[in-house]
Parts: structure tokens; sequence; C-alpha cells
């Protein structure tokens, strides 16, 4: 049976790896092993925050037509009921940015209730 080296196969390996660690700070950058751990934390990181990041946009929406609703006397629920009651089917993306760029626009929605 022939001789294989695998020099240049694992240092293409070590290679690709800490290319991806690019800008990983102290040994995670530079030693296989750790860059390998950090590797795998990042993108266990990133598949979680994706998601994360989703809620936090719904969570500021609410927030955001909370604060607009409040100056009617009306709270956020009341006001989401309203809507659903009216068959008005605006998400609270949409309504979010109506409130905050076209404040008039929002109120006679807020009026149709």
């Amino acid at each position: 049976m022939t001789r294989v080296k695998r020099g240049t196969i694992k240092n293409k390996h070590r290679k690709n790896i800490l290319a991806q660690t690019k800008g990983f700070r102290f040994g995670r950058s530079t030693k296989k092993s750790a860059a390998k751990d950090a590797l795998r934390h990042a993108g266990a990181y990133s598949f979680a925050h994706r998601k994360d990041k989703k809620a936090d946009a719904r969570s500021l929406w609410t927030t955001r037509i909370n604060a607009a609703i409040r100056p009617f006397e009306m709270s956020y629920s009341r006001f989401i009921d309203g809507l659903k009651k009216k068959k008005i089917d605006i998400d609270r993306k949409i309504l979010s940015d109506i409130a905050q760029n076209n404040p008039e626009t929002f109120a006679r929605i807020v009026k149709s209730i």
C-alpha cells in the first residue's frame, strides 16, 4: 500500500477554520482547537439570535403603538381588540410606521374604532 502524506490537507483544513475566525480575540483566531470551539458557539448564538431579532422587532412595534395610543386615553390591548372587532386588518409593523410617520392618519384610525 502506498504512503499518504496528509500535510497539505491538514494545513488546508486548519487555514479554512482560522479564516472563519478572523477578527476573533486572543487564541480563538490563531489556535485551531480554540477556533473550532469558538466557531461552534458562534453558530449556535447566531441561530438563536436570528429568532430573537424578530421578537425584538415585534416588541418595538408594540411599544411604539402603545406610546402613540396613550394620548387618546386608550390601552394597547383595547386598541388591538377594537381593530379586530371592526375587521381592520393592519398588522403591527404597518401600524407602528403609521403612528411614527403619519400621526394624523393614525388619529383617524383610532377615531374609527
